[in-house]
């Protein structure tokens, strides 16, 4: 295998020819043990596919056999990068502009800029070699593209990958960082969105938290970021009387009732009850509490009215009745129950008995349709029941006519 390097990281400053010689490769390559697992792992490596050899981290000569030539730190020679010195080393590279165009265009290079900005790159300036670095979240010798399901990075992995400082109480432990923040995710809707139905959009780590500029907990736009998905929600709670309060006191919005890591699926039970997330600050008797029990009421009546109206329709459908037309206005009743739900981040009855009216409206509609298929199908088998016994009723007459004129004939 062999391998060119770039040019840039090159400390001779001379442009390696087309298909340069690897030594480093080559020799590794025929070790044994940890010394070969570099040169192994290498071959899938998204730098090796694009021609970079091992010297343009590590430096040195890979054009010698001689390793001490090739491994002189004469002719830059770096070995085993420290940990401080690896995200400054790995931005020579993605950091410039004009190089990373060549091999990537969409490819952002702030990513170092953002990454000092982050608690882990302030924990590295500061000397602690511990916090997380490039090869901690991109892997050293087999870094994969992003979309690569292998990729240790990709939106599938990225929550182990930041589990394994995260959920280890003895890493996290100096830091006084809770570790159930992993087991939690698992629990929420964005893990079943992401995990179960395969939807790599769903939120991950980095999608609220960031990635090179990771973003400690506690930050005002870390509680905001919610609403870069659910805009229509933040809209609607902006607009309501608990943003200024929550504002005032310092509270973050979205995570006040639905949590952060624990995010579950949302239902009225939310609203109105002991456990209910309102009960964490109304009374039960204050105008507060009385008014989420209204909307939980509104929205339930509403889930019942459509349970039992699509009941009635999927028994007509299932008789073979043609309910297609209400079965479509069946769909615009969800889609009702939809917007209530949604209406309570506005947090005012009215704007929940809107949509929840409009549902329930259609939702006796399409009731009504399913019995008149019913009553229909019933008249049909009626009708069908008349018109059997009618053609064995006269069935049976001719056959009696028939063996009358028989024993007539045969009388005769």
């Amino acid at each position: 295998m062999k391998l060119r390097f770039a040019a840039v990281l090159v400390p001779l400053g001379l442009p390696p020819p087309a298909e340069a010689k690897d030594s480093c490769w080559e020799c590794h390559a025929v070790l044994e043990g940890p010394l070969q697992r570099p040169a192994a792992l290498y071959k899938a490596d998204v730098h090796a596919r694009h021609g970079f050899g091992c010297a343009a981290c590590h430096g040195g000569d890979p054009s010698s056999d001689d390793p001490h030539l090739s491994m002189s730190p004469r002719r830059g020679f770096r070995g085993k990068i420290s940990r401080a010195a690896i995200a400054k080393l790995c931005a020579h590279c993605h950091s410039d502009a004009s190089l990373m165009h060549k091999y990537n265009p969409r490819q952002r290079v702030d990513q170092y800029a953002q990454y000092l900005t982050s608690v882990h790159g302030q924990r590295i300036a500061q000397g602690d070699t511990a916090a997380a670095t490039c090869i901690d979240c991109h892997s050293v010798h087999d870094i994969r593209n992003v979309k690569d399901a292998r990729a240790p990075v990709h939106p599938l992995r990225l929550p182990d990958t930041c589990a394994r400082c995260h959920a280890d109480p003895g890493y996290m432990a100096k830091y006084g960082i809770p570790t159930d923040q992993f087991d939690k995710y698992r629990r929420s809707v964005h893990w079943q969105a992401l995990a179960e139905r395969g939807d790599l959009s769903a939120p991950s780590c980095a999608s609220c938290h960031g990635n090179h500029g990771a973003t400690p907990p506690g930050v005002s736009s870390v509680a905001a970021v919610c609403g870069t998905c659910h805009v229509l929600l933040e809209e609607l709670f902006n607009k309501s009387p608990h943003q200024p309060v929550f504002a005032s006191m310092g509270m973050a919005g979205c995570i006040v009732c639905h949590g952060n890591h624990e995010v579950l699926k949302p239902s009225p039970a939310m609203l109105a009850g002991p456990k209910s997330v309102c009960a964490q600050c109304h009374d039960p008797d204050s105008s507060g509490a009385i008014a989420g029990a209204e909307m939980a009421r509104l929205i339930n009546d509403l889930r019942a009215s459509l349970d039992r109206a699509r009941a009635m329709l999927e028994r007509a459908a299932s008789s073979g009745m043609e309910v297609s037309e209400a079965q479509i206005r069946q769909q615009e009743a969800e889609e009702a129950w939809i917007k209530a739900r949604v209406a309570v981040h506005a947090f005012r009855i009215e704007a929940v008995r809107e949509p929840v009216e409009t549902g329930l409206k259609l939702a006796a509609e399409t009731y009504r349709a399913g019995v008149a298929a019913l009553e229909e199908r019933n008249r049909r088998r009626i009708g069908l029941a008349v018109s059997l016994v009618t053609i064995a009723v006269t069935m049976a007459g001719l056959w009696m006519a028939i063996r009358a004129i028989e024993r007539s004939q045969g009388s005769s």
